[in-house]
């Protein structure tokens, strides 16, 4: 599906993206969500008293890659169970 849209978050503060980062070696991955609800819920569930600092955005499946070029993310985290949480983690080449 080229219109899929993934939801991701970003602090308010300075513009950047929430990533996981598995080791300190690594530049990180940007965590995706499919629903902007999963998101909030990621929020609210594991960073609560700083959950006002971020907002959800959208972005279409398209420009995943731009993105990640851009800002040299070592590929994507895409959270399957926001509240565990359970992420799957994607390399980008």
């Amino acid at each position: 599906m080229l219109s899929e849209v993934y939801y991701l978050v970003r602090s308010k503060t300075d513009g950047n993206y929430l990533i996981a980062r598995p080791d300190a070696e690594t530049s990180g991955y940007l965590l995706l969500f499919q629903e902007n609800f999963e998101a909030l819920s990621y929020l609210n569930t594991h960073a609560a008293e700083v959950a006002n600092r971020f907002t959800v955005e959208s972005i279409a499946r398209t420009q995943l890659g731009n993105l990640l070029k851009r800002w040299g993310f070592n590929g994507v985290g895409i959270v399957t169970d926001p509240l565990l949480p359970k992420v799957e983690f994607l390399q980008h080449s």
